[in-house]
């Protein structure tokens, strides 16, 4: 099948028949709801630059040969990873939120490598059905969403150790064909717009934790899947008819709540079952993949947002002071410092046994560790150049009303040229991105997705080379030991 169009996905996404929920009612729809429309709008962009900017957005399967979404390659070499971020970057810069679609990437990279590593290890057979499956993604150019985050209960407590075991995705039951699980995931970034869920381990696990060693993929629509979708701040405002006061007017991220209520998962859909030594090696590569795309698409975010800002003085008439200047110059150095750490972890790529390419772990989590803080940096920067009127503006009804439309066109206006519908439809932007809808992505998300900060600083501190560089400095200073 060659690639779908923007058109073809989201009528694919009305076909699917999934079961979502929004604010308490079932959506049969997704695209076609004024709260979850957005977020399709945004995976669909995927597609329409697929096919409008194929070189980037596009690669060559190692499987088929054929020409498939960059979002359904295995990385082969470090300049597909290098690729990736730069077409990660340039998808934020055209959607300013959450385009959805890198967790799955990064997943199918990751399972695509644990599971030959299984299979060395136990003579399994997860390896040949994960390419299987690949095949069935590539092949009719759907989407798989990244399902790893469970709701954990007491953290406190391991899996097996909670009162409640459904707090941890894990096997009910054995049965023909295939086995029952039953529990949730959270935070499923774009997940009642994908076509596949393909689940996979939270965290490192132990013999008695066994049961929660499993990943594998379901059909979005499979019984017992049930989708709650997340709030988000300002949602709402995507109900009103006039939506130039949401900022973004075409895009947003999504997140939901996926319930797994006694789901049949069949054999040849099975990637890891009970080699629960192997979770923990999961997890951290497909962290490792994912913090090194935040390097693309938070930056791409990031863009829009120096943009706007620029723009904003420009209207108020401060873009040629000093001390805006300043600003603006350290909004693009914290910006271009992310995107760098995401090039270095990939162009330090390494190959993996399966044969994939994976990006240098240690580079990632530092690359991941400056997004938990850069984005709020820039954010406060915008909020400081655009000004008090970015939390106080009326809305752009105000402006067209009978009687004080007049007012708000008045006083509302910057610099002479430039009307106050331009000034206002700029500040709503930033407002977007760094208060309202744009805020889950490109601040909290930047905090929490692909781990929290603290998982990163394990990472950097059990990776980094101190004894290395210790024994560099003790030379350095004529010395063998230190004790």
């Amino acid at each position: 099948m060659p690639l779908m169009s923007k058109e073809e996905y989201l009528t694919s996404l009305r076909q699917l028949g999934h079961r979502v929920f929004i604010q308490g009612r079932r959506v049969e729809s997704i695209p076609d709801n004024p709260i979850s429309g957005p977020g399709a709008m945004a995976m669909a962009e995927t597609y329409y630059q697929a096919e409008h900017a194929p070189d980037l957005f596009t690669a060559r399967s190692h499987l088929t040969g054929e020409t498939i979404n960059r979002f359904a390659h295995i990385q082969q070499n470090p300049e597909d990873i290098i690729k990736k971020v730069i077409m990660l970057r340039e998808m934020g810069r055209r959607t300013a939120c959450c385009f959805q679609r890198c967790a799955g990437m990064d997943a199918v990279n990751s399972v695509y490598a644990i599971t030959y590593d299984i299979d060395a290890q136990y003579d399994t057979k997860y390896h040949e059905r994960f390419k299987d499956f690949l095949k069935y993604i590539q092949n009719r150019d759907i989407v798989p969403a990244a399902c790893m985050t469970d709701s954990k209960g007491d953290r406190s407590l391991p899996p097996s150790g909670q009162a409640d075991k459904d707090q941890y995705l894990h096997m009910v039951e054995e049965v023909k064909g295939g086995v029952i699980v039953r529990g949730a995931k959270l935070h499923i970034t774009g997940g009642v717009n994908s076509h596949e869920l393909l689940v996979m381990p939270t965290r490192a696990l132990r013999a008695e934790d066994q049961d929660y060693a499993i990943a594998f993929a379901v059909p979005a629509e499979t019984k017992g899947v049930t989708f709650v979708y997340g709030r988000q701040p300002s949602d709402t405002r995507r109900l009103e008819n006039r939506r130039p006061d949401v900022g973004n007017l075409y895009f947003g991220g999504c997140e939901a709540l996926v319930v797994f209520d006694d789901v049949f998962v069949p054999e040849d859909r099975i990637f890891m079952k009970g080699e629960y030594p192997f979770a923990g090696r999961l997890v951290e590569l497909f962290a490792a993949n994912h913090r090194t795309s935040y390097g693309g698409c938070k930056v791409g975010v990031g863009d829009v947002l120096i943009g706007a800002t620029a723009a904003i003085a420009e209207v108020q008439g401060t873009d040629q002071a000093s001390h805006v200047k300043d600003k603006l110059a350290e909004m693009i150095h914290l910006n271009e410092t992310l995107h760098g750490t995401a090039l270095a972890s990939a162009a330090r790529g390494r190959r993996t046994p399966s044969g994939s390419c994976a990006v240098d772990q240690l580079l990632a989590n530092v690359c991941k560790l400056n997004i938990t803080r850069f984005p709020f940096e820039i954010s406060r920067l915008a909020q400081d150049i655009a000004g008090g009127l970015l939390v106080t503006l009326p809305s752009i009804e105000d402006q067209e009303h009978p009687e004080i439309g007049g007012y708000v066109k008045k006083y509302m206006t910057g610099k002479a040229g430039v009307s106050s519908e331009q000034r206002m439809r700029l500040l709503r932007l930033i407002e977007n991105i760094t208060l309202g809808t744009g805020a889950v992505s490109y601040l909290t998300e930047s905090i929490h997705g692909a781990g929290s900060p603290q998982a990163q600083k394990i990472m950097i501190t059990r990776l980094a080379d101190v004894a290395g560089a210790k024994s560099c400095a003790l030379s350095l200073c004529g010395l063998q030991t230190l004790v």
